[in-house]
């Protein structure tokens, strides 16, 4: 069965973005001193990748077109028509995903943002974390766990260090 992976990246205090949905401090640093051997291989990931789900916030931030070669899902409220590799769902984003999970093809990619992902959580169905840690502490913004779900167990499977931003990768037991 497919996989629903989750890959974003959070300051030190757990946002994704800014209060206003910027993201211009995920960076890291000129120093690659303590980098590990294996680094992080975004590409790789997205070669295993045929579906994209966004929230509307991403979308209008034109960060669906990093993936013009994918389906993407953007979950939205309102009533947008599909176009070329858009679907526009403004039902139940996570019962349409986790019909997708079924049909055979690659992985899936939660992408963002926060209430995406808390939707998803609270009915425990990511079998992969992906987490960058960005070496920012912004004290407030757009958090990336809302809570409100029940506690889910989670397994390191393996961990990155790239120019001091700090990559963990979680299983889901």
């Amino acid at each position: 069965m497919r996989k629903i992976i989750m890959n974003l990246a959070m300051s030190l205090d757990g946002f994704i973005a800014n209060e206003d949905g910027s993201f211009d401090w995920i960076k890291g640093y000129e120093d690659s001193s303590l980098n590990t051997d294996n680094p992080y291989n975004y590409e790789m990931l997205l070669e295993d990748i045929d579906i994209v789900v966004m929230g509307k916030r991403c979308y209008e931030q034109d960060m669906h077109l990093e993936f013009a070669d994918k389906t993407v899902y953007v979950a939205t409220h309102s009533s947008i028509s599909d176009y070329d590799n858009l679907k526009f769902c403004s039902s139940e984003i996570v019962e349409v995903i986790k019909e997708e999970q079924q049909k055979p093809g690659k992985d899936i990619m939660l992408f963002g943002g926060g209430q995406l992902i808390n939707a998803f959580l609270k009915v425990d169905c990511i079998d992969e974390y992906i987490i960058g840690v960005i070496p920012v502490i912004l004290g407030k913004g757009r958090p990336l766990f809302y809570g409100g779900h029940l506690p889910i167990e989670l397994k390191l499977e393996e961990y990155m260090i790239d120019n001091g931003i700090v990559i963990l990768r979680y299983v889901n037991r």
